[in-house]
């Protein structure tokens, strides 16, 4: 069993960014910070597992390891689960789920493996169990060593609780504040995305700004566990945001429900106030007055909402705008398909790799300053 003081906590990662979120938990203060395949592992009390699901904008959910043991056969796994300090975690009166995978163990049967752990928590304990709670006991059989974690987000942390209204591909917001950090942004320059969509993109460009934490407003399963402390959690969750730079974004879609939709959600998310968006076309995008600093745009591609050789004029214009009006500005634009990219004529720097995203296989191209 961890000590209360040094759980084995794991950042999940969308695949591929697994170095970049590590970026983002060091520059919070979370340590170690050692990527690995699916995400990134820190060491802290629950204290830190509270601040990683309120400030990491990267991270998909949090994971808290609470305990191990060899478990060679099912009726070993059944015994020694009822032994498990459950009641230092989890409460009698909150529903609990459990989900259990298996790899290079003698017990291969992952859902006989998840019916006995249900079983020892709902005896011993006395907690229901339910296959909608959002509590999520996580058991992992790996060379028949079984790891016992709790999920301590419950929805995934891309839900940020702002975006309502959405398009027909939208971006995940924690992809896109790891898309952001790879361009190089900090919240010190302004973004401008000609094709806003619902406003994924600017909205969380103008919450790090603004010095907002992604989980301001929503809650989680570790507040229904028994290891949460609600003074603690509301001192954290209250602190005041460092002073914010005086900047502007700049939102701009053909699509009028497209920036009603934009509009709306930044108004949830309470950044209504720097981002200005307009019904535009591409063509009529002109820089804005002042400072440089990103353009950030997942414009359509060919697969998921037109066909791609209908979209090479698209990006063709995109790039002879941007190349025209655009100077100085760093450019980042995502899509699945590179040769889409490569019509734009932006002199993109080396590839970066590829990650998954609603099916797809998306991969960010991006510039240094353009000349």
């Amino acid at each position: 069993m961890e000590s209360p003081g040094s759980l084995d906590i794991l950042l999940v990662a969308p695949p591929g960014l697994e170095p970049v979120l590590a970026e983002e938990a060091r520059s919070r203060g979370f340590a170690p910070a050692e990527p690995g395949p699916g995400g990134v592992r820190i060491t802290g009390g629950w204290p830190e597992v509270w601040r990683a699901n309120l400030e990491l904008r990267g991270a998909t959910r949090v994971l808290a390891r609470i305990g191990a043991f060899r478990a060679m056969h099912l009726a070993q796994l059944d015994k020694r689960a009822r032994r498990f300090p459950w009641g230092e975690t989890l409460r009698p009166d909150v529903p609990v789920r459990v989900e259990a995978s298996s790899t290079r163990s003698r017990i291969y049967h992952a859902g006989a493996a998840a019916e006995r752990v249900s079983r020892a928590i709902a005896e011993t304990l006395g907690a229901p169990v339910s296959d909608d709670a959002m509590v999520v006991v996580k058991v992992r059989l790996d060379d028949d060593l079984c790891t016992i974690s709790v999920d301590t987000s419950g929805e995934s942390l891309h839900k940020r609780g702002h975006k309502v209204a959405v398009g027909k591909a939208p971006m995940r917001e924690t992809l896109a504040a790891l898309f952001l950090r790879q361009c190089g942004y900090a919240g010190t320059e302004p973004v401008v995305d000609p094709m806003c969509g619902s406003g994924t993109f600017l909205i969380e460009a103008a919450e790090i700004g603004l010095g907002l934490l992604p989980g301001r407003t929503r809650s989680f399963a570790f507040e229904s566990l028994a290891t949460f402390d609600a003074a603690v959690w509301e001192r954290m969750r209250t602190q005041a945001a460092p002073p914010a730079p005086p900047l502007r974004f700049l939102g701009a879609d053909r699509d009028a429900g497209a920036i009603r939709m934009a509009e709306a959600n930044a108004g949830r998310a309470g950044v209504e106030g720097v981002i200005d968006f307009r019904r535009q076309a591409i063509s009529d995008l002109v820089a804005p007055e002042g400072p440089k600093g990103l353009v950030m745009v997942n414009p359509p591609y060919g697969g998921r909402i037109g066909e791609r050789e209908l979209l090479r004029g698209l990006y063709g214009t995109l790039g002879k705008v941007l190349r025209a009006g655009f100077s100085g500005w760093r450019v980042g634009i995502v899509t699945s398909e590179p040769a889409l990219a490569r019509a734009t004529g932006l002199p993109f720097l080396p590839p970066l790799p590829s990650v998954p995203h609603g099916g797809l296989k998306i991969g960010l191209h991006r510039t240094g300053p353009l000349p």
